[in-house]
């Protein structure tokens, strides 16, 4: 290995070979005598590293340790990502409780990373290196130093977002230690996966380092569906010896996977059919509710695509970052980043159940279900600069952690509509696909452009101040405020075809909206110990409307109405106490929080005028445990276990061709308790490893006496337990076998809005990994 001088190396250079004299000079001084001399025995004990517990956020906003942080905050690793076999941030977040995953919108499927965080949407507020990263991608942690979970309200610390948190992703860098590693995987759905991490020292300052990954094949228990993705991220880094370092990085993404539309909820736990056609008389109904509420479900494997089917992602990142210290007090930090990220993706998706026989109407044979074609082309881009200053001060007794910043952004969405009808022409007919054998070769009309479009720009300017007061040893106060200007503009253009007639009308639509939010927290901390500390805080968070690049005038949509220019900022408040321990000298950490959320301002509907208001309220109430960090040498934990408790108030609408009023009282997909554990243990070269994830029940169905009556109204509970065994063959290579879901259990990962179509989670399944460092 090269050895590497720098000039803080040299520095003590003079003192190391002073100190190495000094026994030789006294040797000489002194006379000879005839004895020997017995040396003291010296003990050498390598430190092993703690591959789970991090010691703080890589955020400059957050000047203190975890442990001292009045907020919930999980990072996860990379070296336990590595240990468990994890590809994409969907699966890294199963280390964290308290997070869930979406589906979509009835016929459609969602595009990219879809989160939800203690009761709320957080697809939007996904961060890489503390800057908002867009853009309908299914992120790969390739390239990712560890993953930052900041649960609460994120106005402070990130601007507009969700308000049950938000996740910031940190890109490896170079530093001046040399290290190579490679790592190839298969898998038992014959997909194969290969990374490389190269990290090279040009001279006493200088280094690069670069990431690439290559991955292809199909997925456990799907036939068709294919992951297929390339990546390089190569960076360079200067002065990393000096007061200054300057960083040049950036990230290409290649994605050209076969999407899954999943399958239909027949025969599911909770499935509930009701046939509701008029034209049949009550006996006929009858018999076909009886039939299919006791049909089997559709193999898992089954695919109700089409070949034609494709999701192409292209995704360029580049990022400069600049930190400097001033002096011993004083840190300034700059990041300019640009990216682009375009999708091109045709997906069929399956809906209702048709029975189309009425002369056999038991038999599943003839059965059928409705197919949609769904089309994406959609073009994001950022436009970012951020500088943060860190300030050390002190005024009397009390100690400052200053943080002071401004952020100039700009994002910026373009959709065109693909749809299978041509304007002006008949709409085409989406065959059918037969619910047991579906035929992924059958013709289907193809997606045209109609000429219609969405376009929005976002542009921010906002300035954050931050300050962490410490009276003595025992005492903190943490406040910061953040002032978010924003300026949203859309321009659309709608297209319709008359059923009838084929006539075509084009509806065009300029709109914008702007605004000044102000977003604030308070903390205090109390140290019992130097290694703990008790909390409480509060936050308060503002989400404007049109977040999604998406503005419309009212109508008697609740979407459209979330997002008309007039509509009232949604207004986070948020309350949470909570305790941090740390042990073994510093080596595990364990936490507690009990917190209260507030979102208020949702659109609801007036009982009286009908008008849309902004009336309604979501609160979630929780109770989060923690463990993370070394119980020994040998053993590491990652465990985490999350009650809440999430209600709806005042939502209502009011169906005018029905006569009927819709209230809801719960949230979707917010489950009542959520569990994660990893654990390992390692001797003699040997590691073995044993995970298990619990998810309480999911509801879908939140209006108040509707589950008797609807398809799928929940998500069943479920447990899963993951194995890793690992041997390590010398200090270069190593072998990593991981096995999920051991005991083989079928359970629901996502359901979409309709309660129409699943997706089921990884069966049992094995992946063999070589690790080879050189």
């Amino acid at each position: 290995m090269t050895q590497i001088k720098s000039r803080k190396h040299n520095r003590t250079a003079p003192l190391v070979a002073l100190a190495a004299s000094l026994p030789l000079m006294t040797h000489a001084a002194t006379p000879i005598k005839d004895e020997t001399t017995v040396l003291p025995k010296i003990t050498v004990q390598s430190e092993v590293e703690n591959k789970y517990k991090a010691n703080a956020v890589s955020s400059p906003k957050y000047t203190q340790p975890l442990v001292d942080t009045p907020q919930t905050i999980s990072v996860i690793k990379k070296e336990l990502l590595k240990e468990q076999g994890a590809t994409s941030l969907t699966e890294a977040l199963r280390n964290t409780p308290g997070i869930t995953l979406q589906l979509g919108e009835n016929g459609n499927t969602s595009a990219g990373d879809s989160f939800q965080m203690r009761g709320f949407d957080t697809k939007n507020s996904i961060y890489l290196d503390g800057i908002r990263d867009i853009g309908a991608i299914s992120r790969d942690i390739y390239n990712l130093e560890q993953i930052e979970v900041v649960k609460g309200p994120s106005g402070a610390e990130a601007g507009r977002g969700g308000a049950g948190g938000y996740i910031n992703l940190v890109s490896k860098l170079p530093h001046l230690e040399n290290s190579q590693e490679v790592s190839a995987t298969y898998n038992t759905a014959k997909h194969s996966r290969l990374t490389a991490d190269i990290n090279q020292a040009l001279s006493t300052g200088t280094a690069i380092r670069l990431n690439v990954m290559g991955q292809e094949g199909g997925i456990d228990g799907r036939d068709y569906v294919e992951n297929n993705s390339y990546a390089i991220a190569p960076s360079i880094a200067f002065g990393l010896d000096s007061d200054t370092r300057f960083y040049l990085y950036s990230q290409h993404v290649r994605q050209r996977n076969i999407p899954d539309g999943g399958i239909p909820t027949i025969g599911m736990k909770g499935f509930y059919y009701n046939n509701t056609d008029a034209k049949l008389t009550q006996a006929q109904r009858d018999i076909i509710n009886a039939a299919v509420n006791a049909a089997e479900p559709v193999d898992r494997e089954t695919f109700y695509g089409n070949i034609n089917d494709h999701e192409d992602v292209d995704a360029d990142m580049f990022t400069a970052k600049i930190e400097s210290d001033l002096n011993e007090n004083i840190k300034l930090t700059n990041i300019s980043r640009f990216g682009k990220t375009e999708m091109d993706r045709v997906l069929t998706g399956v809906n209702g159940l048709v029975i189309s026989n009425l002369a056999t109407p038991k038999d599943p044979n003839s059965w059928s279900v409705v197919r949609t074609r769904q089309g994406v082309d959609q073009e994001n881009k950022i436009l970012t600069n951020q500088t943060t200053l860190n300030i050390k001060a002190k005024t009397g007794f009390v100690e400052h952690d200053l943080v002071a910043g401004l952020e100039l952004l700009r994002e910026e969405q373009f959709n065109n509509t693909l749809n299978v009808q041509t304007p002006g022409q008949a709409a085409p007919t989406i065959p059918s696909a037969n619910l047991y054998s579906p035929d992924p070769y059958q013709i289907l009309p193809d997606l045209v452009y109609t000429g219609a479009y969405a376009n929005g720009k976002t542009d921010t300017v906002a300035a954050y101040l931050f300050d962490t007061l410490k009276f003595g040893e025992r005492f903190q106060l943490n406040g910061g405020v953040r002032v978010d200007y924003y300026d949203t503009e859309a321009d659309a253009l709608t297209v319709v075809t008359d059923a009838t007639t084929l006539a075509v009308t084009k509806t065009p639509s300029n709109l914008s909206t702007h605004g000044t939010l102000v977003s604030w927290k308070l903390g205090g901390v109390f140290k019992p110990t130097t290694a703990s500390s008790v909390y409480a805080s509060y936050a308060k968070s503002l989400t404007p409307p049109g977040t999604g690049f998406v503005l419309n005038s009212a109508s008697n949509s609740t979407t459209n109405v979330t997002n008309n220019p007039s509509t009232k900022p949604q207004e986070t408040h948020h309350y949470e106490i909570g305790t941090k321990w740390t042990f073994n000298e510093d080596k595990l950490i364990l936490t507690a929080a009990a917190y209260h959320t507030e979102n208020e301002n949702q659109i609801t509907q007036d009982p009286i005028t009908l008008q849309y208001i902004p009336e309604g309220k979501t609160t979630v109430k929780g109770l989060e445990l923690g463990a993370v960090g070394q119980i020994t040498r040998a053993w590491n934990v990652s465990a985490g276990v999350a009650l809440m408790d999430s209600e709806q108030e005042n939502q209502q609408t009011y169906n005018a061709t029905t006569k009927v009023w819709t209230e809801n009282n719960a949230v979707r997909w917010s489950p009542d308790w959520t569990a994660t554990l990893w654990t390992t243990y390692s001797v003699a070269g040997f590691r073995a490893g044993l995970g298990a994830r619990y998810v309480d029940e999911q509801k879908r169905s939140i209006t108040p006496g509707s589950t008797a009556t609807t398809t799928m109204p929940a998500i069943p509970s479920y447990m899963v337990f993951d194995a890793l065994l690992g041997y390590t063959l010398n200090d270069k290579a190593s072998l990593n076998l991981n096995i999920y879901n051991l005991a083989d259990k079928e359970y629901i990962s996502t359901l979409n809005n309709s309660g129409a179509r699943l997706v089921m989670g990884q069966p049992r399944s094995a992946a063999l990994t070589f690790n080879y460092k050189f």
